[in-house]
């Protein structure tokens, strides 16, 4: 699909920002942050939203030459994005996990995209690798990634339309989503898996949802900080349940996300991951499912597992 035509040379109106909710990770936000200063294009804001003022180094942002914002915010993926959302100005939010790299064009082919097609209300990039499937990535490892993405030949297709963007690189035009009053669900909290899925769906009534291969970047899959296994393995039931009674998640959608972790678990539990606790995502899974049949399943449990 080829994008509409637009005079994209002459003037540059649509306004960027950048946005990244972290919690515990200081050390790879402290990496990650300076390596905004490589784009084509500089974002005109960052915000960067914390759970705790140690969460981030105050130093990582003295070679950025665009204003860093610093917000504090209870814990959790989507109250940290909604908090982002209300302050950001900007027409286009691009929200970033704090462990994904952007390849230098990011926000310059952001700016083209949202500029060039007004339907478009989210965008999520092409992955050159996702460390979140395996130990994960390094930084220089990335890094090596993109450059060498960079040396072949690129994808012909401008974008395409997809069911949801992935939420670790997820651009979002701010002007339609504001008017509507959508937000970021926070019933989904702590790590919020599948909000982006939640939001995607609520965000596909305004306009176009879609995959871009001209944004591209690596998501290094951090394991530091993640959600301990017990609390995500009731979230694999619990929320896309949960969405499933939202209607923001098929029946479909939801029941292969339910059955692949379910299998993946009992199967893995033999033979685990060093990365990976098998063992209590699965235990998560059962706790899960006898909320489901004693009618107390909800996302919000999990705050209560230990």
């Amino acid at each position: 699909m080829m994008p509409a035509t637009k005079d994209y040379a002459e003037t540059r109106p649509v306004t960027v920002a950048i946005g990244i909710p972290s919690c515990g990770r200081r050390d790879i936000l402290s990496a990650v942050l300076p390596l905004i200063a490589r784009q084509t294009r500089q974002p005109d804001e960052i915000y960067v939203c914390l759970a705790s003022p140690e969460d981030m180094d105050p130093a990582c942002t003295e070679g950025l030459a665009v204003r860093v914002i610093v917000i504090i915010s209870e814990r959790g993926s989507c109250r940290q994005r909604n908090r982002i959302l209300a302050a950001a100005k900007s027409d286009v939010i691009l929200f970033l996990d704090d462990d994904f790299l952007m390849a230098p064009s990011y926000v310059e082919e952001v700016e083209r995209l949202f500029f060039e097609n007004d339907d478009i209300v989210v965008a999520t990039g092409t992955l050159v690798a996702d460390g979140i499937i395996g130990p994960g990535i390094s930084v220089d490892g990335g890094l090596e990634l993109i450059e060498a993405d960079d040396r072949l030949p690129k994808s012909t297709y401008a974008f395409r339309s997809i069911y949801n963007a992935y939420g670790c690189n997820m651009a979002v035009r701010t002007g339609p989503v504001r008017e509507a009053g959508l937000a970021f669900d926070e019933n989904l909290p702590l790590y919020g898996w599948l909000e982006d899925v939640d939001f995607s769906r609520m965000a596909a009534g305004l306009g176009r949802v879609v995959q871009s291969g001209s944004l591209v970047g690596v998501h290094l899959g951090t394991k530091k900080a993640r959600t301990p296994g017990i609390k995500f393995g009731y979230s694999q039931i619990a929320n896309p349940i949960y969405l499933i009674r939202k209607d923001t998640m098929s029946v479909r959608h939801a029941g292969v996300q339910i059955v692949r972790n379910l299998i993946a678990n009992l199967v893995k539990v033999w033979n685990p991951e060093p990365w990976v606790d098998r063992k209590g995502r699965l235990r998560g899974n059962a706790r899960a499912v006898l909320d489901l049949l004693t009618g107390r399943l909800a996302p919000r449990n999990v705050e209560r597992l230990e």
